[in-house]
């Protein structure tokens, strides 16, 4: 898909913009998280939002894709000096889908995984490019629906589980280069297969 900022930052500007309408997405990971080829069928990617925007009762569509109301609450996605971020992100363990379902799925395969290395991105767009079939009528009362208005994705990977109870679990996530194992590049610059390295043109 293309995304396209530039409406976004356009709407949020003015003096009565539209709300922000924060997503996520969970997916998890071929061969680390679930078996490759996937032969017992399990889900392996997950969508929700909060449901505190709009006052939404249910599911939100964006894109065409249907995204789940589920408890979620995510922070520390602020850039600080010199750091990446190293977001939380705390999601309701008492519902459809049960976290702790999905934890018992990726440790069966992966002994302690605790969905380590599945990718959650972050997704956030105005309520008046959401797609038409959120409203009644299938008119969007805010604006036309524009599936390319989007802010920047962000894509983190689960590094750890922080917390988990009977109620939430919580997880730290990371940039791919930020997670412990993980170098740039990650192929070996050596004059063999790269003769210029090390010469200097005065």
């Amino acid at each position: 898909m293309t995304i396209d900022t530039a409406p976004v930052f356009s709407d949020v500007q003015k003096v009565n913009p539209s709300s922000i309408i924060e997503l996520f997405k969970l997916e998890l990971k071929e061969g680390l998280n679930y078996e490759t080829g996937n032969p017992d069928g399990v889900t392996t990617s997950y969508r929700f939002h909060a449901g505190t925007n709009l006052n939404a009762n249910g599911e939100i569509v964006w894109n065409s894709e249907s995204y789940l109301r589920f408890p979620v609450e995510a922070t520390g996605f602020a850039f600080q000096r010199g750091q990446l971020p190293r977001p939380t992100i705390t999601i309701s363990n008492m519902g459809t889908p049960n976290m702790s379902a999905i934890l018992v799925i990726a440790n069966a395969f992966t002994a302690g995984n605790d969905l380590t290395g599945a990718k959650v991105t972050r997704i956030r767009t105005m309520a008046r490019f959401l797609d038409a079939a959120n409203f009644s009528g299938a008119t969007n009362p805010f604006g036309t629906p524009d599936p390319d208005a989007e802010f920047p994705r962000e894509v983190y990977y689960i590094d750890r589980k922080s917390a988990e109870n009977r109620t939430v679990i919580q997880f730290e996530l990371a940039a791919i280069f930020d997670i412990a194992g993980i170098r740039a590049p990650k192929r070996q610059c050596t004059r063999d297969v790269f003769p210029s390295i090390g010469t200097f043109i005065g």
